[in-house]
């Protein structure tokens, strides 16, 4: 299967946002497309992060990867945050994801990051196999704490 890896552009939205309803369903989200979209065309529009999307040869957009930068006070510098990275269920044995990936560790390289950092479920094995295979490592030292702004 052929595809080849883009950043995303305003014409590009409608397309990510079907993906990113569908990440969202997969974390046990409630299904909103007009949210979803609206929310990466926000994103797009205000240039408030980077958005790599997949292709494949018939111009059907398989997945995503979305990254925030950011600065890290122990690294003196800049940081990526990789928040949302998603493959099509029907797609994920193509290496999509792993392409995806690398796609942002060469985008970090280009903007001079100090790192990538990335969550994921406790119990998203395949991510964290990903991840691992990559050279993530998980984090032993430090726990991550969330506060709900209601």
């Amino acid at each position: 299967m052929d595809f080849k890896i883009i950043k995303a552009e305003e014409k590009h939205i409608e397309k990510i946002g079907i993906l990113f309803d569908l990440y969202r369903q997969f974390y046990k989200y409630e299904s909103n497309l007009i949210k979803s979209t609206n929310y990466i065309k926000d994103r797009i529009n205000n240039n408030e992060s980077i958005i790599f999307i997949a292709i494949n040869d018939v111009n059907e957009a398989i997945g995503f990867v979305q990254l925030y930068e950011t600065f890290g006070s122990l690294d003196l510098g800049k940081i990526i945050i990789l928040d949302d990275l998603y493959v099509k269920e029907d797609h994920r044995k193509n290496n999509i994801g792993k392409k995806l990936m690398i796609k942002s560790h060469e985008y970090a390289k280009k903007i001079n990051a100090k790192r990538i950092q990335l969550s994921t479920a406790i119990d998203n094995y395949i991510g964290q196999s990903l991840y691992e295979s990559l050279g993530y490592v998980k984090d032993a030292n430090s726990y991550t704490y969330d506060f709900e702004i209601k």
